[in-house]
């Protein structure tokens, strides 16, 4: 009897540890199936760019559209292309009317216009990104717009991204069902949970570049934008050609000269310690000159093609195309000797010409470059040749991301709207300088500014209250310190001399975004000699291939304007006057000519192009 009470007692311990064991598997294993979708839909739901417009139930669909909320860095993209009033709302006015250094819109209130598509259009555009770069036949006959699968749309920088900052939107798909691309602007469609696509083909694979996009970092540093460089050099390629030529041998050979460059004789027009690599880049810019050759299409109806517009803040595209059209070095008249082909539009003058006063729709605009882009496929053969990988153009206006990105996704595209978060590909797009030229008689007028020791201003803005970031800073800044200059609209000037003035006895001149990423600020500070502080997360600053932005101007995060003074003033006197001079040695390649000059802004921007297009070739075995 002694030994049988510690028996019983043993074999009921036994059973009990068992019983624990299995009632703590059963909770482990709940919480690994419920925890990780309960967490994704506070995630979600809680997110502070979505607002929700009803409450869904099974079997219906709900729609939600992505409300911007001024109070926070946007780190969920929404492409809308703020249609609206005749001269396109939301878009900045280009007549030479400017006051404060911005330009007066005739519809402050239209820059977010984000379209619902009901459910019948919904799988109308299904069935049209079923079959990627096709144009699609209708019952009737008629032809609809080529439209391409958005998951093919990815960049190599989305897809780099997606693998280093994964997000709760990566552990679910069920909520989050399609992202479909609409005339310019992009909504988010949900589904009731667990519902499945009706149509083969979108399912989970059309989410990837939504979710991307969501996992894409709201800030993107200088270096990181060179780091995803190199790597698309590596790892990202053009399509091989159908068929080789002999300007291929020339793309091949110029890639290993410029690899293996050797320090060459210095030019004394140029300040190495402003280039990413200064040996590089003199290689490349002497093999440029040497073998480039362009042909220019002659297609095209004026005034949407052939017709530059040299005045205004989109004045870039049309200086660009006015002096490539008389170039006599670089132009070809046989297409078979050219490495490049010139699309000659002006992505202003095709919102000017086009757009239906308030339609809130780019499809007539999209539909007519992808008329001219059949006509050039069907005249010539090059296009077919590379998919469209040796083309390019040059736009400036706000809109012009979303109305190529499918028709002309292929081609080098050089634009002033450069945002990571809107598509730029980085190795194959190039990021287009915005500069703005009141009279186009004199494009250097009131070039330069006071010396550094002259400059008793800390910083300056004016400008409109486009956008949610400079409201911001108006906030925190205006009317708060003597040395900071912060403004809305200035008072009108004869030939903006106020605006002009405070730019040039400024020692830091303020760019931030307005609606867009990009900003005239930028190439303003640097032609009056003042180092640009450039508050614009996701913004790739203009040659940032060649260019080490970091040696002559500041980088703010949006989310540190409160810091704003503290940032600046802790920056050394040495260090600012360093920048400063690095500013002025920097500034030629900001500049037009009537007359192209070496190194000038025309020979910068066809450089990009040229060596985009050097490192993106690939040969046909």
């Amino acid at each position: 009897m002694g030994y049988e009470f510690p028996h019983v007692c043993h074999v009921g311990s036994r059973k009990l540890v068992w019983l624990a064991g299995i009632m703590l598997a059963t909770i482990l294993l709940f919480q690994c199936v419920e925890f990780p979708l309960r967490s994704f839909r506070v995630s979600i739901s809680s997110h502070p760019m979505i607002k929700e417009q009803g409450n869904s139930s099974s079997g219906s669909w709900n729609f939600s559209t992505l409300i911007p909320n001024p109070s926070v860095t946007p780190d969920l993209i929404t492409l809308s292309s703020r249609f609206g009033d005749a001269n396109g709302a939301g878009e900045r006015s280009s007549n030479n009317s400017r006051t404060g250094g911005d330009w007066v819109s005739s519809d402050e209130n239209a820059d977010s216009d984000n379209r619902i598509l009901p459910r019948d259009q919904v799988e109308n555009k299904i069935d049209e990104l079923l079959i990627p770069g096709m144009v699609q036949a209708s019952e009737n006959g008629s032809s609809r717009p080529e439209a391409v699968l958005i998951s093919d749309l990815r960049t190599p920088l989305e897809s780099n991204l997606s693998k280093a900052n994964t997000s709760s939107l990566s552990s679910q798909t069920d909520d989050f069902s399609v992202a479909l691309e609409t005339s310019g602007s992009l909504s988010i469609i949900h589904e009731p949970t667990g519902a499945k696509s009706e149509k083969p083909g979108v399912g989970f694979g059309g989410l990837q570049r939504a979710k991307d996009l969501a996992a894409t970092p709201a800030v993107l540093m200088v270096a990181d934008m060179h780091h995803f460089l190199q790597e698309s050099r590596l790892s990202s390629h053009s399509m091989i050609p159908r068929w080789s030529m002999a300007v291929d041998k020339d793309l091949v050979y110029a890639k290993s000269q410029i690899e293996v460059a050797l320090p060459m004789d210095n030019d004394q027009g140029l300040y190495a310690p402003i280039y990413h690599n200064f040996t590089k880049f003199q290689r490349s810019y002497e093999l440029m000159e040497k073998m480039l050759k362009v042909y220019i299409y002659k297609e095209g109806k004026r005034p949407v093609f052939h017709t530059p517009t040299l005045e205004g803040i989109y004045a870039s595209e049309g200086w660009f195309m006015k002096l490539l059209e008389s170039n006599r070095n670089f132009v070809t008249k046989k297409a078979q000797n050219a490495h490049l082909f010139y699309l000659p539009f002006g992505s202003r003058n095709l919102v000017t010409a086009l757009y239906v006063p308030n339609s809130h729709s780019s499809d007539n605009l999209v539909e007519h470059l992808k008329q001219y882009r059949d006509q050039i496929l069907t005249i010539y053969r090059y296009w077919n040749r590379t998919g469209g990988a040796d083309h390019f153009f040059v736009a400036c206006h706000d809109w012009a991301p979303f109305e190529t990105r499918n028709i002309m996704k292929n081609c080098i595209r050089a634009l002033c709207n450069s945002d990571v978060k809107e598509g730029f590909e980085f190795g194959k797009d190039i990021s287009l300088p915005e500069t703005f030229v009141p009279k186009s008689q004199n494009p250097l007028r009131n070039l330069g500014g006071q010396p550094a020791s002259r400059r008793r201003i800390l910083a300056f803005f004016a400008g409109q209250m486009h956008g949610h970031v400079r409201p911001f800073l108006l906030k925190h800044w205006q009317d708060k310190e003597p040395d900071m200059k912060i403004f809305g609209t200035l008072h009108k000037s004869k030939g903006n001399r106020v605006y002009v003035q405070y730019m040039k006895s400024s020692k830091y001149c303020i760019c931030p975004r307005g609606y867009e990423v990009n900003s005239p600020r930028v190439v303003e500070a640097i032609f009056y000699e003042c180092v640009p502080v450039i508050i614009s997360d996701g913004f790739v600053p203009p040659f940032y291939e060649i260019l080490n932005w970091e040696a002559f101007s500041v980088f703010v995060m949006e989310k540190d304007i409160p810091n704003l003074r503290d940032i600046l003033l802790s920056i050394p006197v040495k260090t600012y006057l360093r920048m400063q001079m690095r500013v002025k040695r920097v500034q030629q390649h900001f500049l037009w000519h009537p007359n192209p000059m070496k190194y000038d802004l025309f020979h910068m921007i066809l450089h990009s192009i040229w060596l985009n297009r050097v490192f993106q070739f690939t040969p046909k075995p």
